[in-house]
């Protein structure tokens, strides 16, 4: 099984908009490190037999998916529906056009009626031949559903994400927590024995109430013991050099564009 990050920043990338020149407000983060450049969140995961995954729409969706060499998909899971995590939806009729039909979208309900409330044409019915627009089939799930959905196996959980709860997931030995402050006993035993886990890790030093900082992941990590921590939705106070030098061992920041190869 292949997991490519296809971003691995906060909502509003890494540099955000701004800066003194506008050429971005890059925070705590070296402009001049090629790894601190991060998209908004999203991830592949890619079966044994080729089809592929899709979590998340990211408003970056198009690049990401030229940029690490993504021919198509073969379903969306939709993990929450903050903006930065489905602005991406108009893209996904290219999707469509490459598989030749609908694609799936799982998700929470609620998650789905506010993805259909903004993007209400991507789940109207599809008049073939032609894609001039995304084609969704919405397929509601609920925390402790098992998925099975482009040669995979896909179990969820429900995270607490704040004020809304957001969707883990694990397949295999591999999880995915982004967007998670909290986590209760029933995501711990959804986690436990996982060898690779890409988790939240918004900013490094004070707490936020929505988002995991560094010392709240190293508590997790300690409890759960994969081998294998990987970083991700990281802010302008997570500098690359800076976790190189100061993260444990087991636990190291991602990059977009990295590739991780995990037992299914």
């Amino acid at each position: 099984m292949k997991i490519t990050i296809l971003g691995c920043g906060a909502s509003a990338g890494v540099p955000m908009i701004g800066g003194a020149d506008g050429a971005g407000d890059w925070g705590q983060c070296d402009p001049l490190e090629p790894k601190n450049r991060r998209t908004r969140s999203s991830i592949v995961v890619e079966s044994d037999c080729g089809q592929r995954l899709l979590v998340d729409a990211s408003p970056d969706l198009r690049n990401q998916l030229i940029d690490n060499r993504i021919p198509g998909v073969d379903g969306l899971l939709f993990t929450h529906a903050h903006a930065d995590h489905i602005a991406g939806i108009d893209d996904i009729r290219l999707l469509n056009r490459i598989a030749q039909r609908p694609l799936d979208a799982y998700g929470m309900q609620i998650t789905l009626d506010e993805v259909s409330r903004r993007f209400g044409y991507a789940f109207n019915p599809w008049k073939p031949p032609h894609f001039y627009r995304p084609v969704l089939v919405a397929r509601p799930v609920e925390p402790g559903d098992v998925l099975e959905v482009a040669g995979l196996n896909v179990k969820i959980f429900r995270q607490n994400h704040g004020k809304i709860d957001s969707l883990g997931l694990r397949v295999g030995s591999f999880g995915y927590s982004t967007d998670v402050v909290a986590l209760d006993e029933t995501a711990f035993a959804v986690l436990k024995g996982v060898d690779t886990w890409v988790v939240d890790c918004f900013l490094r030093g004070e707490s936020h109430w929505t988002h995991a900082n560094l010392s709240t992941v190293l508590e997790w990590v300690d409890r759960l013991r994969p081998r294998r921590t990987i970083l991700t939705h990281m802010g302008t106070t997570m500098d690359w050099t800076w976790m190189v030098a100061n993260l444990p061992d087991g636990v190291e920041a991602g990059f977009d564009g990295m590739v991780l190869t995990v037992r299914g």
